[in-house]
């Protein structure tokens, strides 16, 4: 197989970030499988597993997906008794997805082959390149 760098569009951004997106979706697959979660499942844990109690609303704002979307995940995430529903005491027209304890507990585990895949992912870098890579993407999203 002809090495997919090897071309004249090895040195354009757009397609460095297009392969190296690709190789990392299909090692987080490959590391969220045994725990029966993908990363846009995971995305939706980590962000309802903050401290805060948040809305649909303000947990799709912070994944960056539309309203319609978030109920869909909201939806699964609640079918597979992670999340559930509740109606906010102060403001009975408002409803915050909480994590229930299976939920938090396959956080965790979660977090932890993320962790693992990401340092295997990068570990062809030396340590300082990989925190810097890290550092230049955090300061692209924002």
């Amino acid at each position: 197989m002809p090495d997919p760098l090897a071309d004249p569009l090895a040195d354009r951004l757009g397609y460095l970030l297009k392969h190296v997106q690709q190789r990392w979706t299909e090692a987080s697959a490959r590391a969220l499988a045994p725990l029966g979660l993908d990363g846009r499942e995971l995305a939706v844990l980590a962000v309802l597993g903050a401290d805060v109690p948040l809305s649909q609303a303000e947990a799709a704002q912070r994944l960056g997906v539309d309203r319609t979307t978030m109920v869909a995940l909201v939806d699964a995430v609640e079918a597979k008794g992670r999340a559930e529903r509740r109606r906010d005491p102060r403001d009975r027209r408002r409803n915050t997805v909480h994590l229930t304890a299976d939920g938090r507990a396959l956080l965790r585990r979660a977090e932890d082959a993320r962790r693992a895949a990401e340092r295997a992912f990068l570990a062809e870098l030396p340590a300082a390149d990989a925190e810097a890579l890290l550092r230049a993407l955090r300061a692209l999203a924002a």
